[in-house]
């Protein structure tokens, strides 16, 4: 089974939760689709165990993506590596956990992943009439911070879905609910290639919820702090 999620900011132990719930294995592949760290308490302590994972694959959100330019500034500036990796531990409430494997793992983290059905961003990809603009012209920045894919009159026509977080799905619905965007032509097969779009942010740092997509059939699965 496929899995996809977003925005797991650092909640490690919700994380572990929903691994369990959904009785993760080696036969799956989880798409981990940005913002791993920031907000919550354990931000290295989650990526290194996602690292870890030979069926995980992650993409990079806007927190990595800021925390990289912070790192490469740094980077500019001296030649202390020591000095660099003593500011960047700071910028970690469990900093202590960090090493330079995983920075360089940070570093390296692609803007979008792709399946045969599917494509997973951060933020968004511009569409223009209609249809997503191709992947290649598509900047760094469109791929983490774009505001405007999330928006309900948004629906992209490809053939692939499009999976994405960054917006906690509460400020279009007021639920912390995973929102899924059916086609106009779906046969109600309930496999991903039904949906145009599907929104996985629920925003655990502020709901305490983490939801997590099954790709086919669709289903949401979620666990909760409450």
């Amino acid at each position: 089974m496929d899995y996809f999620v977003s925005d797991l900011h650092g909640y490690y132990g919700l994380f572990c939760r929903l691994l369990d719930k959904i009785k993760f294995s080696g036969q799956d592949r989880l798409f981990v689709l940005g913002d791993m760290i920031d907000k919550g308490p354990e931000s290295i302590r989650l990526v290194k165990m996602i690292f870890s994972l030979p069926n995980a694959y992650c993409i990079a959100g806007n927190h990595e993506y800021d925390f990289l330019k912070y790192y490469r500034a740094l980077m500019m500036q001296t030649e202390d590596y020591d000095a660099v990796m003593s500011r960047l531990k700071e910028y970690f409430s469990d900093g202590e956990l960090l090493d330079w494997e995983t920075v360089d793992r940070l570093d390296l983290l692609p803007f979008f992943v792709e399946g045969e059905n599917f494509i997973g961003v951060h933020a968004g990809i511009p569409v223009r009439a209609g249809k997503l603009l191709p992947l290649s012209e598509v900047s760094a920045e469109q791929f983490v911070y774009d505001r405007r894919f999330k928006d309900i009159d948004v629906l992209p026509q490809g053939e692939r879905c499009v999976l994405f977080g960054h917006t906690p799905v509460r400020a279009l619905s007021g639920k912390d609910e995973i929102l899924l965007y059916p086609r106009a032509d779906a046969q109600g097969r309930g496999g991903i290639e039904e949906y145009c779009k599907i929104h996985l942010d629920t925003g655990v740092y502020l709901s305490g919820v983490l939801g997590c997509l099954a790709a086919d059939p669709c289903r949401a699965i979620y666990v909760s702090e409450w």
